[in-house]
Order: C-alpha cells, then structure tokens, then sequence
C-alpha cells in the first residue's frame, strides 16, 4: 500500500522538508495525485501544511499550468490563512502562473493588506515584496503603490526585511 502525502508529510524533524522531494517527485510522476496534496494544505499538523505548501510551489516552478487549475481555489480557501508558510508560497506561486484580470485584482489585494504594515513574518514580507515588484514590471499595479508599500518594510523589526526593502528602492531611485 502507497503511503498517503498526509502520512509522508507529517514525518520529519521540526524545522525540516521531511519527505517532501518524495511528495514532489510522487506528483511529477502522477499529476492526479495533485488534488492530494492540495487536501494536505488543511491537515492539522501545521508542519504538514508547511511542507504542502512547499511541494506546491516547487510543483509550479516545474508545471505552472498543473497549479493554476487551483488559483481560484487558492485565492477563495487560502487567503484567509495565517500561516506565514502558506503566506509566503502563495505568493511566490503568483509569480509563477499566469493569472486572469480577476485573479491578478485579488492577488495583488492580498499581497498589498499583508505588507501594509510591518506586522507581518518577515519570510512572508520578503516574498510579497518581491511578488509586488514583480506585479509592477508587468504594470498590474501602480510603481508609487509598490514603493509606498515597501516603504513601509522599512520599519520592519527584521533587519533582512529592512535591507531587502532598502534594495528594492535603490533599484528604483537608479532607475
């Protein structure tokens, strides 16, 4: 009997991927099994969904168009979500799909209330500051909203936020 993603996700020492390059390489192989780990985002153990979340997005870097068969569910079940590690892949999923109008509104909705303030993981602000750089190369949202946003980080109690948000508006001011 094949191990369930449920089972094999909530192996592993705290702080470790545990068995998520097996969860990956299960789904990479089966693309059916995706809807499998997709359930594990809800599971209990919030390592299990940590390490989910992290199977999906690495899933999208190789197969974009497996997950944005999710994003409606995504944007619907997961924008609530407090866990900075679902927080964080989710936005780095955003920059890997392609999102339609509405998709791409509510996307940048959620990225921009998640860095208004600097309240906010520092793993997560990091990667919707990208996210938001990325929104505004591509003009989906305004350059004065991306820097008045990351402006914000500037106040972050983490000093990594604060020297990224100080990179991204350098890159600015030579540009």
């Amino acid at each position: 009997m094949k191990a369930t993603f449920s089972d094999m996700l909530i192996e592993g020492t705290r702080n470790s991927l545990g068995r998520v390059n097996e969860v990956i390489d299960a789904v990479l192989h089966d693309s059916s099994r995706l809807e499998e780990l997709y359930r594990c985002l809800f599971h209990d153990d919030e390592w299990a969904r940590m390490r989910a979340a992290d199977a999906l997005e690495k899933i999208c870097r190789e197969h974009p168009e497996w997950i944005e068969a999710y994003i409606d569910r995504m944007q619907d079940e997961l924008s609530e979500k407090t866990q900075p590690s679902i927080q964080w892949h989710l936005a780095q999923i955003y920059m890997q799909v392609h999102l339609s109008d509405v998709q791409r509104a509510k996307a940048i909705h959620w990225l921009e209330q998640l860095v208004a303030t600097t309240d906010v993981d520092w793993i997560v602000a990091v990667n919707v500051m990208k996210a938001l750089v990325y929104f505004e190369k591509s003009g989906a949202i305004e350059r004065s909203e991306m820097l008045a946003l990351v402006t914000v980080q500037l106040g972050h109690r983490s000093k990594s936020v604060v020297r990224k948000a100080r990179k991204f508006l350098d890159e600015y001011d030579e540009g």
